[in-house]
């Protein structure tokens, strides 16, 4: 929720809290789709994300410790060498959402307006955060086991012992549990699968908007005029309604079902 203070005659919109530094240079952030929109609809989408955040992270002195793409967010792990995360941010950001919107035919924001961080403090939490970033796919039911899920890295870490690859940098995670790498390895296997009650940073998602709260917005938006109207209007009229829809938290496929018009008009709105 947006914050004002009174000042004069109206309100002004209050000056955002500084970042909490980390003493160690670590961070858990997240990262979200605007009006909890999909950023992630194809494996291309996901393979140029990473593509783009191994490249920002070689530019700007900023390891990628760990990471996980869901369709609508994003969680990293990343560790201030010599760079700034609110750079590094920026800088992938933009990025993709330049390409996003390019390979999309569309215009505006994809991500929410400030990313969320959180501080990494000490070896425990930084393994509990690498446990709870690898084990969202899992907790959301996208797979079983979370090595399988093409998106994290918690496959590199299993990996460890046939992978020469520098990103994501797995170093710092696998020395804190064994200075041998199988052991390692295996030691953080066993502790990501086993049973936990892990409370990280988290998306803090807001339930599902219903079909008849939908339906309502919907009649707001249109200001009286029937759905079908959105057949006939001009192009550049269509595309605000669809983002107003969009931002106030329809679906695409609410939007689908209410409009009737196709998910490729509405994705590129």
């Amino acid at each position: 929720m947006v914050e004002f203070e009174k000042r004069g005659k109206g309100l002004e919109r209050m000056p955002r809290k500084p970042r909490e530094k980390s003493e160690t240079g670590i961070y858990h952030i997240i990262v979200r789709g605007i009006g909890q929109q999909d950023i992630f609809h194809e494996e291309d989408d996901f393979q140029r994300y990473l593509e783009t955040t191994k490249k920002v992270s070689m530019e700007s002195g900023v390891s990628v410790l760990g990471y996980c793409l869901m369709t609508n967010h994003v969680h990293l792990l990343l560790r201030e060498d010599y760079g700034d995360i609110s750079v590094f941010m920026k800088r992938l950001g933009v990025s993709y959402a330049y390409w996003y919107n390019w390979k999309y035919e569309r215009i505006g924001h994809v991500f929410q307006d400030r990313f969320k961080s959180e501080c990494v403090e000490d070896d425990a939490y930084l393994m509990t955060v690498i446990r709870y970033i690898h084990q969202n796919p899992v907790k959301a039911s996208v797979t079983s086991k979370p090595e399988e899920y093409a998106w994290s890295s918690c496959a590199a870490y299993y990996k460890a012992d046939r992978n020469t690859a520098t990103f994501p940098d797995i170093s710092l995670i696998l020395s804190i549990i064994h200075n041998e790498k199988k052991k390692a390895i295996e030691g953080l296997q066993k502790f990501t699968e086993e049973g936990n009650e892990d409370h990280c940073l988290d998306c803090d998602e807001t339930k599902r908007i219903s079909e008849s709260e939908a339906y309502e917005i919907t009649k707001r938006i249109m200001n009286g005029k029937p759905v079908t109207a959105l057949q006939n209007m001009d192009q550049d009229t269509r595309k605000k309604i669809l983002r107003n829809l969009r931002n106030d938290g329809l679906s695409l496929r609410q939007i689908c079902r209410i409009t009737g018009l196709s998910f490729h008009i509405i994705r590129k709105a």
